[in-house]
């Protein structure tokens, strides 16, 4: 299932059982002034919780097969393994609620740049092609944050070769990202980013289908005051 940069280790585990729900990606980074901070990566397919306990039970669906319980904590497990024994990352935590069918993991890293390397790792390790490429930096001088964003035409390609059934799982998939900062935001150059009230955190909202479509960049130079 090809989603989100980045986000996608965590959609993995649910990979199978989304192919019958709508859901909601939230990525989360906080970065301190000299360039440490966390992440958190946030998979939501509450509002299908209902449908989802049913396709629980099922062995298969739409020809693919379900995995239980079991499986999806293994292979959440396998992932937090990974990340656990990564340079720069530390306090890596995760739960997965599957009441209400809510994922997520969350770790510290020394500097943003640590997130660089966690994305190739992941990639590597579960065998997952991304739609796009970041690149994330924060220049503790200037106290300019950016993440660079470059869209994989693969990404709509792969969308294009699923069944209609399965494609109709992104028509209402959505995906946020929120940066906080301990300074306050001087700049922010996507146009469809938002301010929050105390100046001090940027979110930006839009379509999974976006993403894959290429229609969405989620490119973004944050300006912090400087103080």
């Amino acid at each position: 299932m090809t989603l989100k940069n980045r986000c996608l280790y965590v959609l993995l585990f649910f990979s199978t059982i989304s192919l019958s729900a709508c859901f909601e990606v939230i990525e989360e980074i906080n970065v301190h002034k000299n360039g440490s901070g966390n992440m958190t990566v946030t998979l939501n397919l509450s509002q299908s919780k209902t449908k989802l306990s049913s396709v629980m039970l099922l062995d298969s669906i739409n020809g693919y097969k379900v995995p239980d319980k079991v499986q999806i904590q293994r292979n959440l497990n396998e992932a937090v393994a990974i990340l656990k024994k990564t340079p720069g990352i530390s306090s890596v935590k995760h739960r997965v609620d599957f009441e209400n069918f809510i994922a997520f993991v969350s770790f510290s890293f020394e500097k943003v740049d640590n997130l660089n390397h966690l994305s190739k790792i992941i990639y590597e390790k579960l065998r997952i092609k991304p739609t796009g490429k970041s690149l994330y930096n924060f220049d503790t001088r200037t106290q300019l944050f950016s993440r660079n964003y470059t869209y994989a035409q693969e990404a709509k390609s792969a969308y294009m070769k699923l069944k209609e059934a399965d494609k109709q799982v992104f028509k209402n998939a959505s995906y946020t990202c929120i940066y906080r900062f301990d300074s306050v935001v001087k700049q922010s150059t996507n146009k469809q980013a938002k301010l929050s009230g105390t100046k001090k955190a940027v979110m930006l909202h839009t379509s999974i289908l976006d993403l894959i479509n290429g229609r969405a960049n989620i490119t973004n130079q944050i300006q912090l005051v400087n103080n």
